[in-house]
């Protein structure tokens, strides 16, 4: 039977026919014998209702499942999401993430606990982008993972999804993280129980503090929150029980897991309280130490702008004693006499009842931030072995310098005060063969005659035990 509107592409006659070759029918020219058109063998279930054909291949395909391992991930996202509660877009936002980063090829063929992390990475990415408080030690905590490794997978992950995932300031992860202390008169004893506000409230304070002296700056933000929110809790109450906490036992009491890094932490903010609790004026010259600091907190923060105004002039007057030069070194000095008459004018400038310390605010320093600004932690002391220019003086000439002389500061960053120490790279020797050979050297190969007696003494009784033999 011939079939209407069909051509025939290698002839083009319009002569069709129908062809069954077996089960499968096909479409022949009936001048030229070229096929057509094959037939179909078989249909989907939807198609056959239909009524139209499909190819054999198309029938036997298979839709491509997800494999174990992304479900599981999947699983855990939403796990996560929901331990932390999230609302339903960030929960989303984080399966998307999750998938193209399992899909990608940087992320295919790695270890099954990397793929484990990218979990974590994805929510913690998520959290960030929506200004959601949650720190990297959280997720660590919660799927119980390395945190350097947490670290490495979330940088790639960033970098292969081209995400812009901001970090959360501490202060919005200080609220947070105090929630998680069981400190209410529920959980502990009224004596060492305190509320979540006045925690909080005392330990942003602290962690101010603690910016101002450099101890935030690159470091991570869970030990510093775990020492400010210590030290908050016993300078609130500073009474004998509170005192004798450590911070492994309040960690335990208050059923949060206690950092490896934390205890350092709190050694430093102490450090820094108490070069500001040595300029409080009523203390006449006592000594503070890190046992006595606590009690002198409450005062400490009250005053911490003027404090720490004071504790840099003390330490620059400091610096500029040590600085000074004997007399009969001064004399000998070029200038000299002009510097001594320069600095006796700007002395009597003065007024008499004038002094070059800051006197003490007793008020506190709560609206005098706008006018006064912020502290500047570091400072630059006038060298006087600097060349000076003027009748008696030289200017080509330049004087020598004097020890504890340029940029000094109270409060230094971490990378200052703990230094790496580089690698020290070892030049490798080349050995060519053609080096000159030192005479001590041919004569430690050169046997002494004591080592020629042995050799014939031990290759005479060799020979003696082989003939015995």
């Amino acid at each position: 039977m011939a079939t209407v509107g069909l051509k025939c592409p290698e002839c083009g006659s319009l002569d069709i026919v129908d062809d069954e070759h077996y089960s499968q029918p096909q479409l022949v020219c009936a001048d030229c014998g070229a096929v057509v058109s094959e037939g179909l063998l078989t249909t989907t279930r939807s198609e056959e209702t239909q009524g139209t054909d499909v190819r054999y291949s198309n029938s036997t395909e298979v839709d491509k499942k997800p494999c174990r391992n992304l479900i599981n991930g999947i699983h855990r996202v939403r796990a996560l999401c929901r331990i932390l509660r999230l609302t339903f877009l960030m929960e989303e936002t984080a399966e998307t993430h999750f998938k193209q980063a399992y899909e990608h090829p940087n992320f295919i063929r790695v270890s099954l606990q990397k793929k484990e992390v990218l979990a974590g990475c994805c929510v913690l990415a998520t959290c960030r982008q929506h200004s959601w408080p949650i720190a990297m030690g959280t997720i660590c905590c919660l799927l119980e993972a390395n945190p350097r490794l947490i670290g490495v997978v979330y940088q790639e992950m960033l970098k292969t999804l081209k995400i812009e995932a901001p970090p959360t300031s501490i202060i919005n992860l200080l609220e947070t993280h105090c929630q998680a202390y069981k400190l209410s008169p529920q959980h502990v004893h009224e004596e060492l129980s305190e509320s979540s506000k006045d925690l909080t409230k005392r330990a942003a304070v602290l962690l101010e503090l603690a910016a101002d002296a450099w101890l935030v700056t690159g470091r991570q933000p869970i030990p510093i929150l775990t020492a400010s929110i210590f030290l908050a809790w016993q300078s609130l109450k500073p009474t004998q029980t509170r005192l004798k906490y450590t911070l492994a036992r309040f960690c335990q009491m208050a059923k949060v897991t206690k950092s490896s890094i934390a205890p350092k932490r709190v050694t430093e903010l102490k450090e820094v309280l108490c070069k500001l609790g040595q300029e409080l004026p009523w203390l006449r010259g006592d000594e503070v130490t890190p046992q006595t600091v606590i009690q002198m907190v409450d005062d400490i923060l009250n005053h911490r702008l003027t404090l720490l105004r004071r504790a840099l002039s003390s330490h620059e007057e400091a610096l500029a004693s040590e600085s000074v030069l004997p007399p009969s070194l001064e004399d000998s000095l070029p200038g000299s006499h002009t510097n001594t008459t320069c600095l006796e004018g700007a002395v009597s400038s003065q007024t008499p009842g004038q002094t070059p310390k800051e006197p003490f605010v007793g008020e506190p320093d709560t609206g005098s931030v706008q006018q006064q600004g912020d502290v500047d932690l570091t400072y630059t002391v006038v060298m006087e072995g600097l060349p000076h220019t003027g009748p008696g003086t030289d200017s080509q000439h330049s004087q020598p310098s004097v020890p504890n002389s340029g940029k000094r500061s109270l409060f230094e960053p971490p990378s200052v005060r703990y230094a790496k120490i580089r690698r020290v790279q070892v030049p490798m020797v080349e050995v060519t063969g053609d080096e000159e050979i030192s005479d001590s050297e041919i004569d430690s190969y050169i046997r002494t005659p004591q080592e020629i007696r042995d050799y014939v003494e031990a290759k005479e009784a060799l020979a003696s035990s082989d003939d015995e033999f």
